[in-house]
């Protein structure tokens, strides 16, 4: 990398990896798709080409390491599934995958209003609140009770600072100059014990609901290996909920024409309705905002591997140990596979339409994508559905940036306006 870049990413990171997206890209229009940045005790070789993309992915997945030694985000999640490789990864998929099938946890969504409506209840007419925070409250209170089967109402109080120490533990930082040698804070101890409560639990139930939860402890006899996946699955699995909630309801906040758009569909659609995954499939428009948002501002932003022997990507020859970073940020913003790459254009998102292989991959590619993917599309559009059923927003803060955290965050936060709606505009009538 030149100088004058590499002194610019250095100068980024003052702020911790948040400010590296604008420097990343100008990188990649100075010298192409694939290049490393060089600083001291981070030599990174970064992806933006979707032919080097597939390589990694899939044609030669084999040669790279999903398991980072050393790296915080593994000294939490231990042996969890986003960490682990091999025929481990491989036993650990096969337990948890059945939870993963739309056919399975679609029908433990067909009332995941009632729980959008116990945070929207909590809105007062008039006030302005940080949907940052608003939607990782919902989506931790979604996510237990769809792969966990528990309310986490009562407890989400008491489990909100040590997530968030949790969440920015793992996140991007100037660790990685000097080696993710830190342990995890101690408020990780409040998570854990949430967790192993919970398993504890269903251990005793002799008649346990059919869900993640219930699959883990009945294919893993370790507890702590239980624990493992259940903090890997809750930890990713709620904030790249947050994060997409966030972002789409920033851009819709930010575009009043969609934002009306978007919001007299939900009525007209659905009427009375109420959202369930069968109906929520008749709302085009909400489905090209979300899958526009999920290219501008995709939770999971980057794909971090490591090279398991000498390997030769795209004609480069990269030593066996480097870190290699599949850039799904750069490449669903790339000018040559997208046309007006950095604006809102949900209208690109026509039924016909078909993005180049490996140029959308808002949860990954290949075998190893996330294995919440699906969950976090349905849910997303059963909330934001629920949301513009129920309130009128309007964006009060229109300067916001993306974060590089443990997923990609609208920073300093999502600022809307809220308006109820009568039952007599909305249409709707709450049942019980």
């Amino acid at each position: 990398m030149a100088p004058a870049a590499a002194w610019r990413a250095l100068l980024a990171l003052r702020h911790g990896l948040g400010g590296m997206l604008p420097v990343l890209e100008q990188v990649r229009q100075a010298v192409g798709d694939i290049f490393q940045i060089t600083l001291p005790g981070f030599s990174p070789v970064f992806v933006a080409h979707p032919d080097a993309m597939r390589q990694v992915l899939v044609d030669e997945r084999d040669d790279y390491r999903w398991r980072p030694e050393g790296d915080p985000v593994a000294r939490l999640l231990r042996r969890g599934l986003l960490v682990t490789d091999g025929e481990e990864h491989a036993c650990l998929r096969a337990v948890m995958e059945p939870s993963s099938r739309r056919s399975h946890f679609a029908p433990r969504c067909a009332s995941l209003w009632r729980t959008c409506d116990r945070i929207l209840d909590m809105w007062q007419p008039g006030r302005t609140y940080d949907m940052l925070v608003e939607m990782r409250k919902l989506a931790l209170l979604l996510f237990e009770e769809v792969y966990f089967s528990h309310d986490l109402l009562p407890e989400l109080d008491a489990l909100w600072k040590p997530m968030l120490k949790a969440l920015d533990y793992i996140g991007p930082g100037l660790w990685v100059l000097w080696g993710g040698r830190r342990n995890p804070p101690k408020a990780v101890r409040v998570l854990d014990a949430h967790l192993h409560g919970l398993i504890r639990q269903r251990r005793a139930d002799p008649n346990p609901p059919d869900d993640l939860l219930t699959h883990l402890v009945q294919g893993l006899a370790d507890d702590g290996l239980v624990r493992d996946q259940m903090l890997t699955m809750l930890i990713a699995g709620h904030d790249t909920s947050t994060a997409l909630l966030a972002w789409t309801l920033y851009l819709l906040g930010k575009d009043p024409v969609w934002m009306e758009r978007a919001q007299a569909e939900v009525r007209d659609v659905l009427g009375s309705e109420l959202p369930t995954p069968e109906n929520v499939g008749r709302l085009a428009v909400l489905d090209q905002v979300v899958k526009e948002t999920l290219r501008l501002y995709p939770p999971i932003h980057v794909g971090n591997r490591f090279t398991a022997r000498d390997v030769t990507l795209a004609g480069y020859r990269i030593p066996a140990g480097s870190r290699v970073m599949v850039s799904y940020y750069l490449v669903q913003r790339h000018p040559v596979y997208w046309d007006a790459p950095t604006g809102f254009r949900p209208e690109r998102w026509r039924s016909d339409f078909r993005p180049a292989p490996f140029t959308y991959l808002p949860f990954g590619g290949g075998p190893r994508n996330c294995i919440g993917g699906p969950f976090a599309q349905l849910e997303a559009r059963l909330a934001l559905a629920r949301i513009l059923q129920r309130v009128d927003l309007s964006l009060e803060r229109a300067q916001v940036q993306p974060h590089m955290g443990a997923t990609l965050e609208p920073r300093p936060g999502v600022f809307l306006r809220v308006e109820k709606i009568s039952v007599e505009k909305m249409g709707v009538e709450k049942r019980a």
